[in-house]
């Protein structure tokens, strides 16, 4: 290419014509004239053209933003306003954002009844994630619901299901991050809690989990995961989370350790469970017909479809509220010694995001405890659409950001086996961009 300053630029056809012209206003063309001046034109509207919207769309951005902001500010300013009309005349906290505490003291037949509820809601604050805990690696050990909190980081947390006190192995369904870990105890309900597209919402049913061995040319279909044995008949499946070791078989039964999808032992004594290993303990004739087919055998869990794609589950029982009614089936799930007046602890919803967690106080002077029925009015009268009774009684303990803030026994409540946790967790680049540059050294 030439440089118009050159020798060789004035020496060609077009720079010497362009040369004269421009130097010679006589010899200018005005049709020429006309078509320069609309070249220049057409390409400024052309580089506006370009720029309007480079500029408009970090507008439109700005704007978006802003309006967002605004957005959660009216959500939290309206979510505090409708808390503290809802209960007003108690006490009211909000230990983060879209999270309240409220402790107040109802009275039935004259008699005083402390009440703790947290009310939280992920539309306000989508950082706020609920799923259940273990108290270690293993199912079968305990820990407060304080410990259990604090290791995970939670600002809220709450005692969770049932348990067996003497081994501290949840007694019902339980599900962390798509892992099945126990299954459900007589179809009792549980509340299922899905995340997605940065939502957070809940399903309250009955579990049932359908569980099947198979072999080259047979399946088998298995009773439960990680529970106690209930029944001789039962078959049962444990895996590496269950403990070191298999419990032992059913009498005139056998367990079955399989690895690698491969039967490499069979025994009526306790088996030890390595990390790809799993067990089936099952009576002498499920066993027998497992075993002979070229000892290949492998599970698969299926989730039921109402409760299909959903992240964590947790199952305690009975219902309290279903559909917004009043509705405690504990006889159905065979739940009749809880029935008196208890400390209780309860979970329930709202399908606006509402979450709500409550313990009761009870067994003391100034607190008598609740029956299943008066909790569940109180679980209706606040608001839930959906609720359901956890483990009760000495297990009932709220945490809140370093403090059991309900009457537990021993301040701390007894060692539990699982809580439900509620933890404000940001992604990274939000945590990055709330950062002051001019404040980091590096």
């Amino acid at each position: 290419m030439m440089n118009s300053g050159t020798d060789d630029y004035y020496r060609s056809y077009q720079g010497t014509y362009f040369s004269e012209y421009l130097a010679h206003k006589e010899k200018q063309d005005s049709k020429i004239n006309c078509i320069i001046f609309l070249f220049i034109l057409t390409l400024l509207i052309a580089i506006l053209g370009i720029s309007k919207p480079i500029f408009a769309n970090t507008r439109h951005i700005e704007d978006v933003k802003l309006a967002q902001d605004t957005e959660k500010i009216y959500l939290q300013q309206n979510f505090e306003t409708n808390i503290k009309n809802k209960y007003a005349g108690s006490y009211v906290s909000f230990p983060t954002k879209g999270v309240a505490h409220i402790k107040k003291v109802k009275y039935i037949n004259q008699k005083p009844i402390k009440i703790n509820i947290v009310e939280l809601n992920t539309n306000v604050n989508p950082y706020l994630k609920i799923q259940p805990q273990i108290a270690s690696s293993k199912l079968n050990s305990k820990s407060s619901v304080r410990k259990i909190a604090q290791k995970q980081g939670a600002v809220i947390a709450i005692n969770g299901g049932f348990f067996k006190p003497q081994t501290g192995v949840p007694l019902g369904a339980l599900m962390i991050n798509g892992e099945v870990l126990t299954g459900p105890i007589y179809n009792r309900v549980g509340i299922a809690i899905f995340e997605e597209n940065n939502k957070t919402y809940f399903k309250m049913d009955n579990i049932a989990f359908d569980i099947k061995a198979y072999t080259k040319d047979t399946s088998i279909q298995i009773d439960n995961i990680n529970q106690p044995r209930m029944l001789s008949t039962h078959t049962l499946l444990y895996t590496p989370i269950w403990g070191a070791k298999s419990p032992y078989a059913p009498k005139n039964g056998y367990n079955v350790l399989v690895s690698g999808n491969i039967i490499k032992k069979i025994s009526a004594n306790p088996i030890e469970i390595g990390q790809n290993d799993f067990v089936i303990s099952a009576p002498k004739s499920v066993v027998t017909k497992i075993a002979k087919n070229n000892n290949y055998l492998s599970v698969e869990i299926n989730i039921p479809d109402n409760i299909k794609g959903a992240r964590h589950i947790i199952g305690a029982g009975p219902y309290l509220v279903k559909d917004s009614q009043i509705y405690v089936d504990y006889k159905t799930q065979k739940l009749q010694a809880i029935s008196g007046k208890n400390p209780r602890s309860a979970v329930g919803y709202k399908n606006d995001g509402t979450f709500i967690i409550v313990t009761i106080d009870g067994r003391e002077k100034d607190s008598v405890g609740m029956t299943l029925y008066e909790l569940a009015k109180l679980m209706k009268n606040i608001g839930c659409e959906y609720a359901m009774n956890f483990d009760g009684g000495s297990s009932s303990a709220m945490y809140i950001k370093g403090k059991i803030v309900n009457s537990a026994i021993n301040y701390e409540g007894i060692a539990v086996s699982n809580a439900l946790t509620i933890s404000e967790i940001y992604p990274d680049d939000y945590q990055l961009s709330s950062l002051n540059s001019d404040s980091v050294k590096l």
